[in-house]
């Protein structure tokens, strides 16, 4: 970067936050690749603005960032690295998007951590799925070196999208036999009644979000056939009871919504050359309110616990649209200055 003027960086209405302001170059030039990198009507250049507080000029491939000194240090980093993914891809307000979050996760002290020598990309058969922030490097590095991995945190952040990659490379690498996704049936504060067709018809509703995300990494027909196979099983997790699961990956999602018995009944299935993944949020526990939350006890049992390990997200991971973002902040915010009255309690009550 080179600094725009002699009073880069001097803030001259007192103090606050420092501004700068700065020129970057973005080299080899390229019109086709400043046009993806711009957006329609620069849009994607409006989108960074927006997001960190900035003023961008741009003249040929010549960018002036003035605004506040942090804004401009993400600002020309993202310029940077999204022109170079524009030179293979069209950049579209999706991947600024997450281009914008990554940069919000990394806090000043602490640094990025590499991921491009591809220690931590998963490599499925349509696709690479590559990390986004330290949390969720940790998080992927954490999988591959644990036999139990606890994902904890809110909606959003990659939590059982990472664990059903994570197992996807696995099966892939021929490190294990099969997965196994499980998830508590636990209706979300609605009572649906009876539900009409075979077993498999009733349940499916409940795993989607783990069949959306086999379906991407694998393809509609892949997946049909390893699930007919019995390479795949999707499963509730009352089918679990009474098994001992041998090098398989097992992911268990919601986790949040089973009881203290089921959560140890699924713990203990685990047999010989596999490992399991455990995500929830247990802000989101949709438990009677007697019962008390497996995930939640789970994470004060087995803290410290050798070959066990622990990630928790925070509303700073969140990599969906930038207003999930802010309505999990917003929920943090108020259920921390008003504590609910007729919340479960640690102990369930008893």
């Amino acid at each position: 970067m080179v600094p725009a003027g002699p009073n880069a960086g001097d803030n001259a209405e007192g103090p606050g936050p420092a501004v700068d302001a700065v020129e970057i170059l973005l080299e080899p030039a390229d019109n086709q690749t400043l046009a993806s990198l711009g957006g329609q009507f620069d849009e994607n250049l409006r989108q960074i603005e927006r997001r960190l507080g900035i003023q961008i000029n741009q003249r040929g491939n010549r960018f002036r960032l003035s605004g506040p000194a942090a804004g401009v240090r993400a600002a020309s980093r993202i310029l940077r690295e999204l022109y170079a993914i524009a030179a293979r891809e069209t950049i579209d307000t999706e991947r600024v998007h997450i281009a914008l979050q990554e940069a919000r996760m990394e806090q000043p002290s602490e640094p990025r951590e590499a991921a491009d020598d591809g220690s931590v990309v998963m490599k499925a058969r349509r696709l690479h799925i590559r990390p986004r922030g330290n949390n969720q490097r940790r998080y992927m590095e954490a999988i591959r070196s644990h036999d139990l991995c606890f994902g904890i945190g809110p909606a959003g952040t990659g939590k059982t999208y990472l664990a059903v990659a994570s197992a996807v490379a696995a099966l892939e690498e021929e490190k294990v036999r099969r997965i196994v996704l499980v998830r508590p049936a636990v209706e979300a504060g609605e009572r649906l009644g009876f539900l009409p067709g075979d077993m498999s018809q009733k349940v499916d509703p409940y795993l989607r979000p783990m069949y959306d995300a086999l379906y991407e990494m694998l393809g509609v027909d892949r997946v049909a056939r390893l699930i007919e196979r019995n390479i795949i099983e999707v499963a509730p997790l009352a089918f679990m009871r009474g098994r001992s699961l041998n090098e398989s990956f097992v992911i268990l999602d919601e986790a949040q919504n089973t009881t203290i018995e089921q959560m140890k009944m699924l713990l203990t299935r685990l047999g010989f050359g596999s490992r399991a993944v455990v995500t929830g949020d247990i802000t989101q526990i949709d438990l009677p309110k007697h019962q008390a939350s497996g995930l939640r006890h789970a994470s004060q049992v087995l803290a410290g616990v050798e070959g066990v390990s622990f990630t928790q997200f925070t509303a700073g991971d969140v990599v969906r649209h930038v207003l999930v973002q802010r309505i999990v902040e917003a929920y943090e915010r108020f259920e921390a200055a008003v504590p609910r009255p007729d919340g479960p309690k640690p102990d369930g009550g008893r």
